[in-house]
């Protein structure tokens, strides 16, 4: 489905990727994981053409989108929710929800329907302006956001960061719901080791710039765990 080879990256003089190499299978949830400052965002923002890669590669169902635009890419089929969510604030939440499909001149149909039965608080906050939406309300309409464009591959990067615990309830729950349809596959960036293990199918392990473990969610046993994310 989604592939990365080979991507290095340099930020301001920094080398941050160092041969980054990872694969979503197709309808999974694949795990990038690490000690924070290892390069997993930089690794996103490169998937999805925010930062230029040196040299690599990055391929969607055998398609080359190494030198793509942001946008070509998420016409694509690349969806992605960005750390701070990144929700318009002073569009109201139906605003927000409509924009990305929009932009991509794509018919919502029915879809609209189908985020606000996943997320039903965002169907009582239509008219309300997205800034006045707390944490979760805001992670919440930023996958839903990101939904409506019917991607090929959700990317979501810590989306239980700073969320209370009912919402990162729901939020699971739909990406479970997700992987089970097989619609699409999901690259999820996590630090709550339980939350990845719950979901994920397999699980990448960065560390200094590059993935350094990797395998089915079931080999995440507790010797790669002190090695690679504990602090």
């Amino acid at each position: 489905m989604l592939t990365v080879k080979n991507l290095d990256v340099a930020i301001g003089g920094s080398r941050i990727l160092r041969g980054t190499t990872l694969e979503v299978p197709a309808k999974s949830v694949a795990c990038l994981m690490g000690r924070n400052g290892v390069g997993k965002t930089t690794t996103l923002k490169a998937i999805v053409g925010l930062l230029r890669a040196d040299s690599g590669q990055v391929t969607l169902e055998g398609r080359d989108l190494t030198g793509a635009s942001p946008e070509t890419r998420a016409r694509a089929g690349i969806g992605y929710v960005p750390q701070g969510r990144e929700i318009f604030p002073h569009l109201t939440v139906d605003e927000n929800l409509r924009i990305g499909a929009l932009a991509q001149g794509k018919k919502l149909n029915g879809n609209l329907d189908r985020v606000l039965e996943l997320f039903p608080i965002l169907k009582e906050f239509l008219p309300r302006k997205g800034g006045m939406l707390s944490g979760g309300q805001q992670q919440q309409l930023a996958i839903g956001r990101a939904l409506l464009t019917d991607p090929k591959v959700l990317i979501l990067d810590e989306p239980t960061e700073g969320i209370q615990p009912n919402i990162i309830d729901q939020i699971g729950d739909t990406i479970r719901l997700l992987r089970r349809e097989g619609r699409m596959s999901i690259l999820l960036v996590e630090q709550y080791l339980d939350f990845a293990k719950e979901l994920g199918d397999v699980f990448h392990i960065m560390d200094r710039g590059a993935v350094v473990a990797n395998g089915p969610i079931a080999a995440l046993n507790e010797t790669v765990v002190k090695k690679y994310l504990t602090v």
